[in-house]
């Protein structure tokens, strides 16, 4: 355990990185998760058939593919960013249809009828969803967001491939300079995802049982 101990503050900045790089992604991908979920369910079939497309497309690449859109490919025609700004857009966009899928199947189990009802009494479409649909179904899906975003977490992992120093690339470091200690430094680094991710499972399990809604 003493390269952990000796070690300790690079790992804490490791850390450090991957919850920048939970925080980024999470707040990216719920506000474009939401626009891309009132886009499933608008009444413009356009609107509908390119949140669709979008969802399909980005939930049906591998995360990986999308890092390196943002680390090789936008460089390469001039367009640079910050790695760690670009590990957190990627993994937003990556993000984004999960997040719109849960809050659609939460949408979907809002009885119609209140949607018909709010409609009836002059509310137009958006103040509808606003007020009305959205909610509801946010209560109703508080446990699948929570396992999106405890995925999320996890999946802050693939940015040490792409020049991002966060707990799995600081590992890497670790083993390669302490190669008789490899267990030891996996142990702890796995640890250190516990300690985001059992929280958050534990978070989902309390918000449920205060606002859920029995479907």
């Amino acid at each position: 355990m003493q390269v952990i101990i000796d070690n300790w503050p690079a790992l804490m900045r490791a850390f450090g990185v991957t919850l920048q790089l939970l925080g980024m992604g999470a707040l990216g991908s719920i506000v474009l998760g939401n626009l891309v979920a009132l886009l499933r369910i608008s009444p413009v079939a356009s609107l509908r058939w390119i949140a669709t497309l979008y969802t399909e497309i980005v939930r049906n690449t591998p995360l990986t593919l999308v890092f390196f859109f943002f680390a090789i490919v936008l460089p390469t025609l001039q367009i640079r960013f910050d790695y760690l700004l670009g590990a957190g857009i990627a993994l937003s966009i990556y993000t984004s249809p999960f997040i719109a899928e849960a809050l659609r199947s939460g949408i979907n189990g809002v009885p119609i009828g209140q949607a018909e009802a709010a409609r009836s009494l002059g509310l137009s479409f958006g103040q509808t969803v606003t007020s009305i649909v959205f909610p509801q179904a946010i209560r109703m899906v508080v446990a699948p967001l929570i396992n999106v975003i405890i995925a999320l977490t996890k999946n802050t992992s693939v940015a040490a491939g792409f020049y991002v120093v966060e707990l799995v690339a600081e590992s890497k470091v670790l083993a390669n300079a302490h190669g008789d200690q490899v267990i030891n430094i996996l142990v702890a680094v796995a640890c250190l995802y516990l300690v985001i991710t059992i929280p958050l499972g534990q978070l989902a399990g309390v918000v449920e049982r205060k606002v859920a809604v029995i479907r």
